[in-house]
């Protein structure tokens, strides 16, 4: 095995005895196995090659029986200064006691009995040095992981000094993203509101109001995350859209465009599918756009086939754009843009889906009279409407202040039996008292 791309020296063997002719037989075994092979003839000696060798020795094969510093003392001393060196002792069946003293001082990897079987011992010294190298393979993991952990937590710091400093008003009041993958969430966020513009801070309302009405419907956790990742991310598609196009509302685009601007869910998804962790946000950014009447898109999806984060999302999305005026062209305040969700229900909207949204936005307050309600039959050319008169999709069909006359009376009469099929009312200028005194 080698230490990254450098490769491994052969490895080297000490063989210590007393006996020349053991030290021949054994530099005759070895080399032409390519490894490095030293000999010794006493433990002194072997503790000099290794000293000059810095104790780069793989190896350590010892003889028991040796003058003045037996086998058992040598490789005691070898385990205590050059510990990752192997140690084999070679013995004979009359050192039995022997042989345990230098198991213990010296913790040898293997004793091999005299006279030795040279396949043994080659096999021997092969699995010794396979462990070897597994061992060094296993430390040299280790510390790449180590590094590596220690320059990733180096990153994460100043990625998220960095998104701290430029998202500021995208902090969430109730959650810190520390991970390395929320930092990374935080990032594409950004970037997202660097190109939305006038839509700045879309996506994180879109996000904050999806999990909390994701809360108040009692989704599990891990959907309820997948519904605040798809919030922070659903405009992801729109990155590649050109600035003109970002600009304009739906209704104000050619068929081209409009054909171009659909696409961008199918491109949100596209983007973050290979990512394993956003899979499930990536499908319900797919499908936000779809409605429960199967009027949607891109796919034309109805109800039962839409993900429930992607009908969350729908509403919260909707909600927005009808506050910032990108959904029908007209800036909503808030009460209206509840009351057009509310009336949306069952067509664009999942009902459940809206009446958790209500909750969460504190419901629908009742807002004071203004002007006189009147049914289409009651209306007389010359009345003022005194508010907007909007269709059941929120579309602006007369501003307030429209003075009637007989047309628009029977276009709206006609208006009432075609799309309603039932009673509309409209709020009408009380007439102005003239005093004749």
């Amino acid at each position: 095995m080698s230490d990254g791309n450098l490769p491994v020296p052969p490895a080297t063997i000490l063989c210590v005895d007393d006996e020349a002719n053991i030290l021949a037989a054994l530099r005759r075994l070895f080399r032409p196995a390519g490894y490095k092979v030293l000999l010794g003839n006493s433990g002194a000696e072997g503790l000099q090659l290794l000293e000059a060798e810095n104790g780069e020795v793989d190896v350590v094969i010892s003889d028991m029986r040796m003058p003045e510093m037996d086998g058992a003392r040598f490789l005691a001393q070898v385990r205590a200064r050059w510990p990752k060196a192997a140690r084999i002792l070679l013995t004979g069946y009359a050192d039995i006691e022997s042989t345990v003293a230098a198991i213990n001082q010296g913790e040898i990897y293997r004793y091999i009995a005299k006279p030795w079987n040279d396949s043994e011992v080659m096999l021997t010294v092969k699995d010794v040095l396979e462990r070897k190298a597994l061992e060094r393979e296993k430390a040299r993991l280790e510390e790449l992981t180590r590094r590596q952990n220690e320059e990733l937590k180096s990153l994460n710091a100043s990625l998220e000094e960095k998104v701290q400093a430029r998202t500021q008003e995208l902090a969430l009041a109730n959650e810190k993203l520390k991970t390395s993958f929320m930092t990374s969430i935080r990032v594409f966020a950004n970037l997202i509101e660097l190109r939305e513009g006038r839509m700045a801070g879309h996506s994180r309302r879109v996000a904050d109001l999806s999990r909390k009405t994701a809360k108040q419907m009692n989704l599990p956790p891990r959907d309820s995350q997948d519904v605040f990742l798809a919030g922070l991310l659903h405009d992801i598609g729109k990155i590649g859209l050109p600035d003109h196009l970002l600009a304009k509302n739906e209704l104000q685009m050619t068929p081209e465009e409009r054909g171009l601007w659909r696409k961008h869910p199918l491109k949100g998804e596209q983007a973050l599918m290979a990512l394993e962790d956003l899979r499930g946000a990536a499908r319900l950014i797919r499908s936000h756009h779809e409605r429960v009447d199967g009027q949607g898109y891109p796919a034309g999806e109805m109800e039962g086939a839409i993900p429930l984060g992607a009908r969350i999302l729908a509403v919260a999305n909707d909600y927005d754009g009808l506050i910032q005026g990108t959904l029908n062209g007209k800036k909503l305040n808030e009460q209206a843009a509840l009351e057009f969700i509310d009336k949306s229900r069952g067509r664009r909207y999942d009902p459940a889906v809206v009446d958790a949204f209500l909750v969460v936005c504190g419901g629908i307050k009742e807002p004071p009279p203004v002007g006189l309600p009147l049914l289409p039959a009651e209306l007389e050319p010359g009345m003022v409407l005194a508010r907007d008169f909007l269709s059941r999709d929120g579309i602006l069909l007369l501003a307030a202040d429209y003075v009637l006359d007989e047309n628009l009376i029977r276009q709206i009469r006609e208006y009432e039996k075609s799309e309603f099929g039932g009673r509309i009312t409209l709020h009408i200028h009380p007439p102005k008292i003239v005093d004749h005194e």
